[in-house]
């Protein structure tokens, strides 16, 4: 989770968000690079006296700085290209849940087990526990097994929401009517912060999202326990 006073983005945790990561800082550097060549040739004008102020034809560099940005443009387009498509590719997942957005809380179906659903409510702060984080925790959290592909199934019962994990690179709309698809699948086990991304109404920063990724086995006997 996110820590105070924290410029970058939240430590990866699946392999989306490392792709993430990585196209952040690609990016970023240049636009780093072309800020500086901005910077660098408005001092030169301010500092040195112009010179060839008669010249009316310069095919080469209108020639260089016509392609130059396009190719800087291709540079960050097929980066990007290449993670909405990962981001949309779904695998043969092997759990299936279903995320519903009301106001204000969280309500979750594991599809696969015949009776395995719960709402998550956030703990309000006079109930908190040492250790617990304010507005972050819930009452039941979405527990799911590390190391595999997950479906969630994403929709809301009444107003636009948005269900949003950053570290695993996650943040897909709950629409009414609409049922939104999305994948995760955890390189390591703990506990991942998300909230609703989606101004819902009064209490929209109420609506922590907490997932437990844990190993499979740990995973079998907390559904048995559930059921």
């Amino acid at each position: 989770m996110a820590y105070p006073l924290q410029y970058g983005l939240q430590d990866a945790t699946s392999p989306i968000m490392e792709e993430l990561m990585h196209f952040h800082d690609h990016t970023l550097m240049i636009v780093f690079l072309i800020s500086s060549l901005v910077l660098y040739i408005i001092s030169l004008m301010l500092t040195t006296n112009l010179t060839h102020t008669s010249t009316m034809d310069a095919q080469e560099v209108e020639t260089i700085w016509t392609i130059l940005p396009a190719v800087i443009l291709v540079l960050i387009a097929l980066p990007s290209l290449r993670i909405l498509y990962l981001m949309d590719e779904i695998n043969n997942p092997v759990l299936t849940v279903k995320t519903l957005g009301h106001q204000w809380y969280w309500s979750y179906e594991y599809t696969d087990y015949e009776d395995l659903n719960f709402d998550s409510y956030m703990i309000p702060t006079s109930e908190l526990k040492p250790g617990e984080l304010r507005l972050l925790e819930v009452d039941n959290r979405v527990v799911l097994p590390m190391e595999l592909p997950i479906r969630m199934l994403i929709s809301s019962e009444d107003v636009l929401h948005s269900w949003a994990v950053p570290s695993l690179g996650l943040k897909t709309d709950a629409i009414p009517g609409r049922l939104n698809q999305a994948t995760l699948t955890s390189t390591r086990p703990g506990l991942f912060y998300g909230q609703c991304s989606e101004i819902c109404g009064s209490n929209h920063s109420f609506m922590p999202i907490v997932l437990e990724m844990v190993p499979l086995k740990h995973f079998e006997d907390w559904s048995m326990s559930m059921i």
